[in-house]
């Protein structure tokens, strides 16, 4: 985990199970959390904690170790030169404020010119974008960045602090949402999670707002199972 940054949920049941059988213990499938909590209240003194999150990607549970003495972007500083970080702030101010929870590589390459560090060459901004992607910072599809499970995990109180007006928050979940659908009932506006969506309104003939009951005009995403399941 510390070397990855962020396992899912099966990761971590056989990191479990391996615990478990090296120790000569019993494994139960479904003592997952316990077994977490156990573990946490033994990082505790060294001020670090495993998280659990959810991706928007697919819905499925993510762990996270997390150090909680660093709360802000200073915890990537000992990775990153102070220009970079600077860039990754731009970055997540974009994908923050933004409707759609998502920030264009051109956006993200006009952003450099007003940058108070060191200002960045196109090539550069380009390979910093690569490395907080394969370090699981950010998530790029076709152009365009999103946080990724480890960073909301990660950042979330600093996400919470810092963008306390443009944070929207899953009504099904009660988590940080960027991907998510909005009740357009202009005196609801409830935001809902992609995955929270597909779960909520499974096998429902006419989806209404869990808030405001008016009729959900997006269309229903449907539910990902995890890929153990779907190769069965």
């Amino acid at each position: 985990m510390m070397v990855s940054g962020v396992i899912d949920e099966q990761a971590a049941k056989a990191l479990y199970q391996y615990c478990c059988e090296t120790h000569n213990t019993q494994y139960a499938p479904d003592k997952l959390e316990d077994f977490i909590d156990t573990i946490n209240s033994r990082l505790q003194p060294m001020f670090m904690q495993i998280r659990k999150g959810m991706s928007e990607n697919n819905g499925q549970q993510y762990y996270a170790l997390v150090n909680m003495a660093e709360t802000d972007i200073t915890r990537m500083s000992s990775d990153y030169a102070d220009n970079e970080l600077e860039l990754f702030r731009k970055t997540l101010d974009l994908i923050v404020c933004s409707e759609n929870g998502k920030a264009s590589s051109t956006d993200i390459l006009n952003s450099t010119d007003s940058m108070t560090t060191r200002k960045m060459k196109k090539s550069e901004t380009e390979h910093l974008l690569s490395r907080l992607v394969h370090d699981k910072w950010l998530s790029e599809k076709r152009g365009e960045y999103t946080l990724s499970t480890r960073c909301i995990i990660e950042m979330e109180p600093y996400i919470r602090t810092m963008y306390q007006d443009h944070v929207k928050v899953c009504h099904i979940c009660r988590n940080i949402a960027f991907q998510c659908q909005i009740c357009e009932n202009p005196t609801c506006g409830i935001k809902i999670h992609n995955p929270c969506v597909a779960r909520y309104f499974k096998g429902k003939s006419e989806p209404r707002c869990p808030s405001c009951d008016d009729f959900w005009p997006h269309e229903i995403p449907e539910v990902k199972r995890p890929h153990s399941q779907s190769r069965r």
